[in-house]
């Protein structure tokens, strides 16, 4: 059975996304793990990262995205079902040749629009339909098939988020130690607890991922020095930097290594020591 994993942080620009794929990929050709990325995030930097903008641009024509699963469940009973899971799911992505067992269902700049509608969505018959249930329904094919799989979530506390929290067996907080970034963190670790209760399945907090961490700012070592003492969730012990390597990696070129990727001075071991500590927090 897989292992879910969200990522999750009320703040964008913390680095969510780039983390998210970062670990999946050493997931899938350091530790040849099996993994599907799921990408919620209408902004699609996972999507993208792992694709291409051309390649992402042809599969929202075609509704090949979890835009058109949301805009299914909006559909009366009667009308026909347009999300295939099997032609969504994207088979052996990412721009690194290493990374060959790693899949993606993509996102898309609909579900901006289509979350606001979720929330008057017809109950259906006998109330068996719940907005929240909409991906755990759809993905229970195909979860089996995979080790890990990775939930990027939206930068919010809204259904399509709820939806990727509701197959997940935890979550992780990539933040800035700034307070902007990390302002929302006990709104979450709350938040989350109380759908854990109300579905009656547990979602644990593996922990905080300090992200682009600057070491000369007096703001990041404050903050970083407040969350050691006390916070909402467990730190991880590895911290992020701030690097141009990483903001370099988002962009889609072919490469042949995780270390062309994510750089040789001290980038790719400091996302493989993440993974360690992830993997051992979710008992993988």
């Amino acid at each position: 059975m897989a292992t879910v994993i969200a990522t999750i942080n009320l703040k964008g620009g913390v680095g969510k996304s780039t983390t998210t794929v970062a670990v999946a990929e050493m997931l899938s050709a350091t530790f040849r793990k099996k993994v599907l990325v799921i990408d919620l995030d209408p902004q699609t930097n996972a999507t993208t990262m792992l694709i291409g903008e051309e390649k992402w641009r042809t599969l929202n024509d075609e509704g090949k995205t979890l835009a058109q699963l949301f805009k299914d469940a909006l559909e009366p009973e009667d009308k026909g079902k347009l999300f295939d899971i099997d032609e969504a799911i994207q088979k052996r992505v990412s721009n690194v040749s290493d990374v060959r067992s790693l899949d993606l269902l993509p996102s898309s700049l609909d579900l901006i629009d289509v979350q606001d509608r979720l929330a008057g969505m017809s109950s259906g018959r006998f109330y068996a339909e719940n907005p929240t249930d909409i991906l755990r329904r759809a993905t229970r094919s195909v979860l089996d098939n995979y080790d890990v799989v990775l939930v990027d979530c939206p930068p919010n506390l809204g259904i399509i988020t709820l939806n990727g929290l509701r197959i997940s067996n935890g979550y992780i907080i990539p933040t800035i130690p700034d307070v902007l970034s990390t302002y929302g963190i006990p709104q979450i670790v709350k938040r989350v607890g109380q759908f854990s209760e109300t579905i009656a399945d547990d979602i644990e907090a593996y922990g905080i991922v300090i992200s682009k961490y600057r070491e000369q700012s007096t703001t990041h070592n404050t903050t970083l020095r407040q969350m050691r003492r006390k916070s909402d969730a467990p730190l991880f012990a590895t911290i992020i930097p701030e690097n141009d390597k990483a903001a370099d990696a988002a962009e889609y070129k072919p490469v042949s290594t995780l270390r062309q990727k994510w750089g040789y001075r001290g980038q790719f071991d400091l996302y493989k020591a993440l993974t360690e500590e992830i993997m051992e927090r979710a008992g993988l």
